[in-house]
């Protein structure tokens, strides 16, 4: 039982340092590698080796799909491209095999002892990153000879023989047993590196290690639709496209695998090798028969995943990049677009709650509080995604962005409910009644909405980029809507003093509005007070001049 469980905890470790790599390396270039496969897309050719350099460095191809799937979805790239972009991947995979199939133990020490020093020492900076990549790999080569030694002592037991006895009876066993492993780990390059040491060491024959190989190809591209399957079309179309090319692989290398024990293993002795040899194979073969093709699988995929029909522009979120979030920083990024996003919905419905003012169209109002059920969901939705943004791996600065823009979508949420509320007060008690302010209360709303409008607007730039000097005038622009507020409210009541039949049929709409377009203001010129308060510009009496006249 000892050593079984010291097989697991290293088999844990190995997918632990896995993940501690790819997630590092994305944290620390995730956004550079976006970049590169952006930029070599042009052909095919370019595109496989693009896929190959970023999968060697991040170390999983599933990573890789994601990242290109939701480049298909923003329809950056063409289907095609991004398949060729997944051939290269799926080879940049087995190459990392063959180099973690080498005696590499000696630097695992190294490597562990860099990065705990990096990442202490500096633990919220890409250097603090580059030490977590560092652990990762220490922990892997680690792992790796955990293994080796722990199956050594395993395979001298009888049962265990018993069992692993067992996979030798059925190839397509084999190969289911890798396509879970690979899934339950979230990796192929794990599950292949696995199956090399269990081979390595005698705890498997090299024919069933070959069937586990096949499995864990097949395993990492249903991983990779799974992990889309609530993605659009568009995103979803990458992964199985790149499944096809697994199952043609599966294919085509299932009747090789004796092939390459007969004729392979006389001049590599090593089992290991042997094994990730064939990982390399398999990759390679299916790359150069399907590099051809890419064009035909995506035109079949495009059949069995047509395109979504295109929905107006603003009806769901347009920048909630899911294979960014493996990058904090970009994703942080994008959930800032999708909140400005989110205010753009917000102007529309306070731009409509002035015309339906004006003109009393009920069909307008209705349209527009069914906006507010797209302001709803889009808060939601960058809610949701930004939970998934490790805050751990966020520095001090992107840690109050990622505090600021909840705020903001918050404030834009309430602002909609509110405009909605204002909404079916007018249908009731102005447009149904058919009531009409007076002429001077009427320039009072307009003066206020105006002031909105532009205060929305200024609320935008300041979230977007940081300014104190812009934070400065939203909160003087909330005093000054303050006084307008209350002046308006005394001058009304004076003209319900003069007995102004219209002032008095729309009295209390009319303060209910004012007070309403208050609140909206208020909400907008929170944003203010984070940027303030890092500047040191917040004083008791919440707004003080930076440097006396700044």
């Amino acid at each position: 039982m000892k050593h079984l469980l010291n097989l697991l905890a290293a088999v844990s470790l190995l997918i632990w340092g896995t993940h501690l790599v790819r997630t590092g390396i994305l944290r620390v270039f995730g956004a550079n590698l976006r970049q590169l496969i952006a930029r070599s897309v042009s052909n095919r050719f370019t595109a496989v080796l693009s896929g190959l350099g970023v999968t060697a460095v991040v170390q999983s191809s599933t990573a890789t799909a994601l990242i290109v799937s939701s480049f298909v979805g923003q329809g950056l790239v063409g289907l095609p491209a991004a398949l060729a972009v997944m051939l290269g991947a799926d080879v940049g995979t087995s190459v990392m095999a063959v180099v973690f199939s080498m005696d590499l133990s000696w630097l695992s020490p190294l490597f562990i002892f860099a990065g705990v020093v990096l990442f202490i020492s500096r633990k919220d900076t890409a250097v603090g990153r580059v030490g977590r990549v560092l652990i990762g790999l220490g922990l892997m080569l680690l792992a790796l000879r955990l293994i080796t030694e722990s199956t050594t002592v395993l395979t001298q037991s009888p049962t265990v023989r018993t069992l692993l006895g067992a996979l030798t009876s059925d190839l397509l066993l084999e190969i289911f047993t890798g396509s879970v492993l690979a899934i339950v780990a979230y990796s192929s390059l794990a599950t292949v590196l696995l199956t090399a040491a269990l081979a390595g060491s005698g705890g498997i024959p090299p024919d069933v290690a070959l069937g586990l190989v096949l499995g864990a190809n097949l395993g990492s591209g249903v991983l990779a639709v799974l992990t889309t399957l609530k993605a659009n079309v568009q995103t979803r179309q990458v992964p199985l496209g790149n499944l096809f090319f697994k199952i043609i692989g599966v294919v085509i290398m299932t009747p090789v695998a004796g092939l390459w024990l007969k004729h392979v293993r006389p001049y590599v002795p090593d089992i290991a090798t042997l094994v990730v040899l064939f990982h390399l194979a398999f990759n390679v073969v299916v790359g150069i028969i399907c590099i051809g093709l890419t064009g035909t699988v995506a035109r079949a995929v495009q059949r069995l995943l047509p395109h979504e029909k295109a929905q107006a522009a603003g009806t769901r979120p347009q920048h909630l990049d899911p294979s960014a979030l493996a990058t904090p920083s970009l994703a942080i990024s994008c959930a800032a677009r999708e909140a400005l996003h989110q205010a753009d919905v917000v102007e529309s419905m306070l731009l409509g709650l002035h015309k339906v003012i004006r003109t009393d169209d009920l069909q307008l109002a209705q349209d527009l509080r069914k906006l507010d059920d797209e302001v709803d969901g889009l808060y939601s939705a960058i809610k949701y995604y930004m939970t998934k943004i490790s805050r751990e791996a966020l520095d001090e600065r992107e840690g109050r962005r990622w505090a600021d823009i909840i705020s903001f979508t918050i404030n834009m949420e309430q602002i909609g409910d509110i405009i909605e509320r204002v909404l079916i007060d007018i249908e009731d008690k102005k447009i149904k009644k058919g009531r009409q302010f007076s002429e001077a209360g009427m320039e009072e709303i307009n003066e206020l909405h105006a002031r909105l409008i532009d205060n929305l607007r200024l609320a935008m730039s300041v979230f977007l980029n940081g300014s104190v000097r812009d934070a400065q005038k939203l909160l003087e622009e909330k005093a000054r809507f303050r006084d307008l507020e209350h002046a308006y409210s005394a001058t009304h009541l004076a003209r319900l003093s003069d007995n102004t039949v219209q002032s008095i049929e729309t009295s209390s709409l009319h303060i209910d509005l004012i007070s309403e377009l208050k609140r909206i203001n208020s909400l907008l010129c929170s944003v203010a007070y984070p940027i303030l308060e890092s500047a040191g510009a917040l004083a008791p009496s919440r707004l003080r001049a930076l440097n006396e006249q700044a």
